[in-house]
């Protein structure tokens, strides 16, 4: 666990300076804003210093507990993956927010306060919204004669006509594994009218039919790709469509000069457009020694300021509707192209089985998609294991 201390604010002489715990995840790039952007102002607002630990969402819940079990909470607030949250409360680990659900802004988008609410009470608080949009190479696109494909079809259609012209495909699915392609998975699952934790659903059936149907004609790099390499691959221009998360956006467009990439929501299925909502929320341990400052600091997080200086140096999305004010005049089609996806966003399920269900459906893709194995043999071997974990959880 990595710790550091932000600056301290000065009080006078004799004063006791008041001291929070915050535990994040973030990229080198992230915390550099967060320390010299964000928390300062808090420290400022608060007359207190802010303690940040990097805690990797995995290991949240057993550092908690063993805490939690010693009688000695030393983290105040935690930001934690919005898939990772059930565990937290199953094992009584986090304190329930409910009679402050009030403090939220009025301007936080009423779908983002949703994925912290379990058994009817509100555990965790919006503060970092995530959906994943599609990247395009608007130059290969005209030289082709192309349009940025809004359906399965026009996407089997586009991929056909790309390798068509080019002898390789162009299109990437992150079908590197784990979270990136469960993460699709899920929502393309959805986009066919099915249930992804039902892996017999006649949608999820579908899904993976054309996928497999689908995979001839979609670029070789699809095997490695995930969050990473699919800049990689967007930059260096192996590939001309993919979807990835918003971030990349100022990393092709602004660092690396890529002003011929576009972006928009994407495409729907069968039934309807679904991108899945994923991100973080924070929430307050129990015991948590400063759970007032912790709720301060929550609010504040959730400021329009602080969400302008998200998206506009981060390019995250903002959980508000007015969190966009300061974004550069390059950045607002992009983000256009986010706020229309997360109008069509979909939280996932949290369940207890959720990493033993990651692994099956992984094995579903690898199986049916890479190898070309019966999708309905596959699928109903799979199902049953599932069924299995479910019915064992």
């Amino acid at each position: 666990m990595m710790v550091f201390t932000l600056a301290v604010v000065r009080q006078g002489a004799g004063d006791e300076l008041k001291s929070l715990t915050l535990s994040m995840r973030l990229q080198e790039s992230e915390w550099e804003v967060m320390r010299k952007r964000v928390l300062p102002g808090f420290e400022r607002q608060c007359g207190c210093r802010v303690k940040a630990s990097d805690i990797p969402p995995e290991g949240l819940a057993k550092i908690l507990e063993a805490m939690a079990r010693t009688g000695r909470m030393k983290i105040d607030v935690f930001a934690q993956d919005n898939m990772r949250l059930a565990e937290l409360v199953e094992s009584r680990l986090v304190q329930d927010l409910s009679t402050h659900e009030r403090r939220i802004p009025p301007e936080v988008l009423s779908s983002m306060v949703e994925a912290g609410r379990f058994h009817g009470k509100l555990y965790f608080m919006p503060y970092r919204p995530n959906v994943q949009i599609a990247y395009y190479n608007g130059a290969r696109f005209r030289q082709y004669g192309l349009k940025p494909p809004r359906s399965w079809e026009e996407l089997r259609e586009v991929a056909r006509r790309l390798k068509e012209r080019e002898g390789i495909g162009r299109v990437l699915f992150k079908g590197w594994g784990g979270t990136p392609t469960s993460t699709l998975l899920y929502e393309w699952i959805l986009s066919a009218g099915g249930d992804p934790l039902s892996l017999m659903h006649p949608g999820t059936v579908r899904t993976f039919q054309f996928l497999q149907e689908l995979w001839p004609d979609l670029s070789p790099d699809s095997r490695r790709a995930k969050w990473d390499t699919t800049n990689q691959f967007l930059a260096q221009e192996s590939v001309y469509l993919a979807q990835n998360w918003p971030f990349g956006v100022r990393l092709l467009v602004k660092e690396y000069g890529k002003t011929e990439i576009k972006t928009y929501s994407g495409w729907r299925g069968p039934v309807r457009e679904a991108h899945v909502v994923g991100g973080e929320v924070l929430g307050i341990p129990v015991g948590a020694p400063q759970t007032g400052l912790a709720l301060d600091l929550i609010r504040y997080m959730q400021s329009r300021e602080v969400q302008e200086t998200f998206s506009s140096a981060l390019a995250w999305p903002s959980i508000r509707g007015d969190g966009y004010g300061e974004v550069e005049a390059w950045m607002k089609p992009h983000f256009q192209a986010v706020m229309e996806a997360l109008g069509h966003g979909v939280f996932r399920k949290n369940v207890p089985y959720w990493a033993e269900f990651e692994r099956i459906i992984n094995e579903a893709f690898i199986r049916t998609v890479v190898e070309r194995q019966s999708v309905d043999e596959i699928l109903n071997v799979l199902h049953k294991r599932l069924e299995a974990v479910k019915a064992g959880s």
